[in-house]
């Protein structure tokens, strides 16, 4: 037999759908057949029914399917996620069959099982009414147990559906021989219902009431679970529907209604007011507000124009769009967006992982305990009665339904409320490091700031109206695309339209020139104003040099022989940016600010905000060496950034945070992706990450402690077998609520 060894070759990764699972010890089997093939990884995760398995040659997707079909169960590959195009074919569903079944159990058991808890209703023949009732119930409401056990059995397997299929029948059958060959048919029978197990020789109990109610609350549990696995994966599917499903695509002029699909990279496509856009894409004629909030959760429109880069999904709320398209289906930020959930819902933390390795061996463990149970209580002399009945009550509460779900519920209602939220998890991994984390490194440029340059303070010389000083520096800008003119032109929108621009030129490194309304206008450093005889006044001079001790770039504008103003720009701090850092320190994570700006800036930038360790002046590449040198420190490290020059210090980091309008590799890098620009998003993503840890934990306490309470119980023959059906069934149900509280995360900006 071969066991699972390191890859030799580049490994490919394939996600299966597999089918027939029905607790986790299914899932714990299928995923130890196939790692069990050479060069094979997987998971299996139960509540998502896929498998995600990492391969090398010669092993081939057919060898994978193979494994599992062997194993007992089905096995396919399921299509890609299409969120933009028409809809695929929906999956059977399968609640509607599983909620008749579930009704139809309802019916019948509830006569049975009031009959058996008041002897006062016990009237002549009650016993057979109760048979005639209950016998659908195991056989028809409690088909999907015997089933899978069949299943199971026949490749050698023992399951959570055998501790049930056993239990009830058992059951069935203990009271069918009592009626039919014990004293129990007698006309006038009567007993009294019981908690806990009574000594008598048996021949007269009948157990059709737990087999009945066994099946009944197994059977409500198993569609509560299989209903709030629908709901905690709709924020996946609200994900995958955003997406627009045909599109006016321009064509030799004329407007073509497409599929969305049919779209390709280049081509033009109309968007109206009110329509979704169809995929991400450059705005190439008009202007507009785009309500982003399905994508980005930002509640306020978004203006764009000509040039400005839209997302496929939202809305356009105002003016008619020619968008260019460039990125299509899978390549969308939206698909990327569902890929990165679906992922997350599909991985497992480490503590899932022992859950399943302990669910794998319980189930025959608990088949050995109830067959001593039965053994011993017999040796005791108790009748064959009572020992039976423990044996069936060991069998029924010890179904780990619980224990499987307590990872993949919480994962799914947590990572499905982070989608909602703008903030993807990209795997368990990262949740179980947002506990450890005690430093948060935060990169500047377009993190803590808008990595945009800001006109911040026009300062007019004596004399000097400021208006007139701001409307000839910025019409000079405006035959310039330097960051600073970009800054001073759009921070000049008050003063209204600009006059044009004569003989522009461009001083290297020193600024420009230019004739404006018959004036000769320089802007730019001092040097280059006095080199060409303007006089700099003093009270100007000093608040250059006081812009530039707290970070600020300055700039002199002048004309007719003297400086005029001084222009003070800066890449400005997010408004939020404060009150993020205060809300990490109260998380009690410690910032440290990281640039490769000069000191003077971070400082400046660090004191607006309130982080006191600053790290400036570095290369992309040191960047990574300061991660490693405090984590060698001790500390364990969250880093946040958006540029390529981050990719590597957030891969190297214990916890990596990419703004979602980052780059595309700063991204892939991350643990988690922050879709909204604001640093409070990254306060939410923490939050969240350690509270579906935490919701993890509290599920997996309750799932063990409940099972160790509960079996010896059982074995001492405390419980009814009915009594221990319903407990074990409100145990999945308890674990699934739990985790459904996880949809009310409130998110603090």
């Amino acid at each position: 037999m071969s066991t699972s060894r390191p890859l030799t070759t580049a490994p490919h990764l394939i996600e299966l759908a597999i089918g027939g699972m029905t607790c986790a010890s299914c899932a714990a089997r299928i995923e130890k057949k196939l790692n069990r093939m050479d060069g094979v990884r997987a998971t299996v995760n139960y509540a998502t029914e896929k498998a995600t398995v990492s391969y090398a040659d010669p092993v081939t997707p057919d060898d994978l399917v193979a494994t599992v079909e062997k194993t007992g169960y089905q096995a396919s590959l399921p299509p890609p996620p299409t969120p933009a195009g028409p809809a695929a074919a929906e999956p059977v569903d399968p609640l509607p069959a599983l909620r008749t079944r579930l009704w139809v159990s309802v019916a019948l058991s509830v006569p049975v099982i009031a009959l058996a808890m008041v002897p006062a209703w016990q009237f002549t023949y009650w016993q057979w009414l109760s048979l005639t009732l209950a016998a659908p119930v195991v056989v028809y409401g409690g088909l999907p147990f015997h089933r899978a056990a069949l299943v199971n059995l026949r490749h050698g397997a023992a399951t959570m559906d055998t501790l049930v299929s056993l239990g009830t029948l058992a059951a069935l059958g203990w009271s069918v021989w009592a009626l039919f060959l014990g004293t129990a048919g007698t006309p006038g029978m009567t007993h009294p219902f019981s908690f806990d197990i009574g000594r008598t020789d048996g021949s007269g109990n009948i157990y059709l009431e737990a087999a009945a109610g066994v099946t009944t609350f197994i059977l409500a549990g198993r569609y509560f679970e299989a209903r709030a696995k629908r709901t905690a994966g709709a924020a996946l599917r609200a994900l995958l529907e955003l997406g627009a499903r045909d599109v006016s695509v321009l064509r030799d002029g004329v407007e073509t209604r497409i599929p969305v699909d049919q779209l390709a990279v280049g081509d033009r496509f109309v968007v109206r007011p009110g329509e979704k856009i169809a995929t991400d894409g450059t705005v190439e004629e008009g202007s507009s507000a785009v309500d982003a909030s399905l994508v980005t959760g930002e509640s306020v429109p978004v203006e764009v124009g000509t040039g400005d880069a839209v997302i496929g999904g939202c809305v356009n709320a105002g003016g008619r769009l020619v968008v260019t398209a460039t990125r299509v289906g899978a390549d969308t930020q939206l698909a990327q967006m569902a890929r990165l959930v679906e992922q997350a819902q599909s991985g497992k933390a480490a503590a899932q992982r022992l859950a399943d390795r302990i669910s794998g061996v319980f189930v025959p463990i608990v088949i050995a305990l109830a067959a001593g149970t039965l053994g011993w209580w017999l040796g005791a002399g108790a009748g064959p009665a009572a020992a039976f009945t423990a044996a069936v009550a060991v069998l029924i509460i010890a179904c780990p339904c619980a224990l499987g779900l307590a990872t993949p519920t919480a994962l799914l209602v947590g990572t499905g409320r982070g989608a909602q939220l703008g903030v993807l998890i990209k795997g368990p991994e990262a949740l179980e490091s947002t506990r450890r984390v005690d430093t948060v490194v935060l990169d500047k440029t377009g993190t803590v700031t808008t990595g945009r340059m800001s006109l911040l303070a026009v300062t007019p010389a004596d004399g000097e109206r400021r208006d007139e000083v701001l409307r000839l520096a910025a019409a000079l800008e405006s035959g310039s695309e330097h960051p600073v003119a970009r800054a001073v032109v759009a921070g000049a929108a008050e003063v209204g339209a600009l006059p044009p621009v004569i003989d522009f030129a461009n001083v290297a490194g020193l600024g420009v020139t230019g004739t404006v309304d018959g004036r000769q206008v320089l802007l730019g450093r001092g040097r280059l104003l006095r080199e060409r005889g303007l006089v700099v006044p003093d009270d100007l001079a000093r608040a250059a040099t006081d812009a530039e001790a707290v970070g600020r770039t300055a700039v002199l504008v002048g004309w007719d022989g003297r400086a005029r103003g001084l222009l003070a720009v800066a890449d400005q701090v997010k408004p939020t940016s404060r009150e993020a850092v205060r809300r990490l320190r109260a998380l009690g994570l410690k910032p440290v600010l990281l640039t490769g700006d000069n000191a003077t800036v971070a400082r400046a930038v660090a004191a607006e905000v309130g982080v006191d360790e600053v790290i400036a002046e570095v290369l992309p590449t040191e960047k990574v060496e300061v991660v490693a040198r405090l984590q060698g420190e001790g500390r364990v490290v969250a880093m946040v950034g958006d540029g390529v020059n981050d990719a590597a210090a957030l891969a190297r980091a214990d916890l990596g945070l990419a703004m979602g309008t980052g780059t595309d590799v700063a991204i892939e890098a991350s643990d988690l992706t922050l879709v909204r620009d604001d640093l409070l998003a990254a306060v939410d993503a923490i939050r969240l990450a350690r509270s579906t840890l935490a919701t993890i934990k509290g599920n997996l306490f309750w799932a063990f402690a409940y099972n160790v309470a509960a079996l010896p119980l059982a074995a001492a023959g405390l419980l009814n077998p009915m009594i221990a059906g319903a407990a074990m069934a409100f145990s999945s149900v308890f674990v699934v609520a739990n985790s459904l509280r996880l949809r009310r995360f409130r998110p603090v900006s």
